[in-house]
């Protein structure tokens, strides 16, 4: 079943490592900076993408800097500018302002090569709608069309309208067969206003439903189970996900049987799951 945890100063202490009771395969760390401050990490075994937040850093990675990376001053404002520093390596992020980062990780057996992924690279898709109460939008930091150059992470952030519901119409991904995969995932929450909160729901075909109210800063951890999201009215909402595949780095979903029909009729989904698969 999921575990929730609640927002707290890890000082940049990693969050969630492979080693928790949780999640086997998801390395999540949240790095806040100070102008001139530096932070190097080193994650044995694992692919890291560092996602900025806010602010603007330097990464370094062996011998290559990527410099001046990050364009926004709040996750509210544009796309996120990131580095994927690779497998196998140390690397250093130092900020030239007051920054926060997101490295998202996930266990990998092969090497690749670090790169940046610009505010113009990401890949946006527009799901839901008001009307359905359904209405996000998923940026794609790292997907499924970057297999040839990356493991088995998937890294996106979603924003979900106010009084929207995501992760819907229900769906899991914790098992392989026909028309499902196995990966694991992380949620991390943000609200605006920070006062927000939503519901996170999680349960499979037998057994109890787990509910969590999710606050500002809050993450939940997903084994696996059918697991829709949502946000109060009159707050926005913001989560960072990260998706580890077992198997394979494409996702596939199966969606709940009793709401089956409601792929076809809440606009999007199918654009949705191709971005997941291609």
């Amino acid at each position: 079943m999921p575990t929730q945890i609640k927002a707290f100063d890890n000082a940049n202490q990693a969050i969630v490592t492979a080693d928790g009771p949780v999640l086997q395969r998801t390395y999540f760390n949240l790095l806040r900076l100070a102008p001139g401050e530096s932070e190097t990490l080193e994650v044995p075994g694992f692919e890291c993408l560092c996602v900025v937040q806010s602010g603007t850093v330097d990464i370094t990675v062996n011998d290559e800097t990527f410099t001046g990376v990050g364009q926004r001053s709040s996750i509210w404002e544009g796309n996120a500018d990131s580095v994927y520093v690779g497998t196998g390596s140390a690397f250093t992020v130092t900020a030239t302002s007051d920054a926060e980062i997101a490295v998202a990780g996930g266990l990998c057996q092969g090497e690749f090569a670090p790169f940046r992924v610009t505010p113009a690279e990401v890949d946006e898709v527009d799901v839901g709608s008001t009307e359905t109460h359904s209405r996000r939008r998923i940026r794609h930091i790292i997907g499924a069309d970057d297999a040839h150059r990356s493991g088995m992470l998937l890294v996106s952030e979603l924003y979900a309208d106010d009084g929207c519901w995501s992760g819907y119409p229900p769906h899991k991904h914790d098992e392989t067969r026909t028309g499902e995969t196995a990966h694991e995932e992380l949620y991390h929450y943000r609200f605006d206003p920070e006062t927000g909160f939503g519901g996170q729901f999680c349960y499979f075909d037998d057994g109890p439903c787990e509910v969590y109210r999710t606050q500002h800063g809050d993450s939940v951890l997903l084994e696996g189970g059918y697991h829709p999201t949502v946000t109060s009215p009159g707050h926005r909402e913001y989560i960072f996900t990260i998706l580890v595949g077992r198997e394979q780095k494409a996702l596939e979903q199966h969606f709940h049987e009793d709401q089956s029909q409601l792929v076809n009729a809440i606009p999007g989904i199918s654009a949705m799951r191709e971005k997941f698969r291609k």
